[in-house]
């Protein structure tokens, strides 16, 4: 699916690794419009510049469904300065990948996420040291025993790196939990291949975390590390890009909440 989103948004579509490095090649362009902002139609929230709606890479309206979504797209227009640059306009990006690349394969995408539960980051657990294994059962433990009585979806956990098979009807009960709608599998998959974790994006998702622990929760291993030997300026600043997008992804998720119900 990623090579999906890789041919039609030249920017990563929802890989922000890859847009990162394509971000860099090339000269960026200029800002060339005076004033961002959005009018109401039938199909959601055109977003225009100068008055002239906005297209995305495909050549469609950059059209998205919530007021509050179209305020932040409006915002990140109307941050630029001098020229324009992709990476700090990442619900912009988000919603050209929705929109060229999600809108017809919304299955497929779900499908894609739904992969994720067969090897989550939260089944495979360290073996030692001690204060390590505490801290992922700390912030994972309760996300499985949440998926287990709310979404009826009883994962088996491993140590190490052997892989195990998880029960289908484990899978099956979590992937029945996936949204039906463009932008909200859009943004799930974009916080799944974020975290590596399908289960801390549902449970964002549904509320069961916020982004700040779901966020906290995929980092848990990292943070441990960084804590014993320090920050690594290259991880790090692979991480604050991530950030970005990751909020980006949460942001709609929430903004999306009283479409989905």
């Amino acid at each position: 699916m990623r090579e999906l989103f890789d041919e039609v948004y030249g920017q990563g579509g929802l890989d922000p690794e890859e847009a990162v490095r394509n971000s860099t090649r090339g000269p960026q362009r200029k800002r060339f419009y005076t004033r961002a902002d959005f009018v109401e139609t039938p199909d959601g929230f055109a977003i225009t510049l100068d008055d002239k709606t906005v297209r995305t890479p495909s050549r469609k309206p950059l059209i998205v469904p919530t007021r509050t979504i179209a305020e932040a797209v409006v915002a990140e227009w109307e941050a630029q300065q001098g020229t324009l640059n992709p990476m700090t306009m990442p619900l912009t990006r988000l919603a050209n990948s929705v929109i060229d690349a999600v809108g017809d394969n919304v299955t497929a995408v779900a499908d894609d996420i739904a992969k994720y539960f067969g090897t989550d980051l939260l089944i495979y657990r360290a073996g030692h040291p001690q204060e390590l294994v505490a801290r992922e059962a700390k912030a994972w433990d309760p996300v499985l025993f949440w998926a287990a009585e709310d979404l009826g979806a009883h994962f088996i956990l491993a140590e190490g790196i052997i892989h195990v098979q998880q029960p289908d009807n484990a899978i099956a009960a979590a992937r029945a939990t996936l949204p039906g709608d463009a932008w909200s599998v859009a943004a799930l998959h974009l916080v799944t291949t974020l975290t590596g974790s399908a289960l801390l994006a549902v449970a964002l998702l549904r509320g069961h975390l916020d982004a700040e622990q779901a966020w906290a929760a995929a980092h848990v291993d990292e943070d441990w590390n960084i804590e014993r030997w320090g920050v690594d300026e290259e991880v790090a600043h692979r991480r604050a890009g991530k950030l970005v997008d990751f909020e980006a992804a949460a942001f709609a998720l929430k903004a999306l909440a009283t479409i989905r119900g």
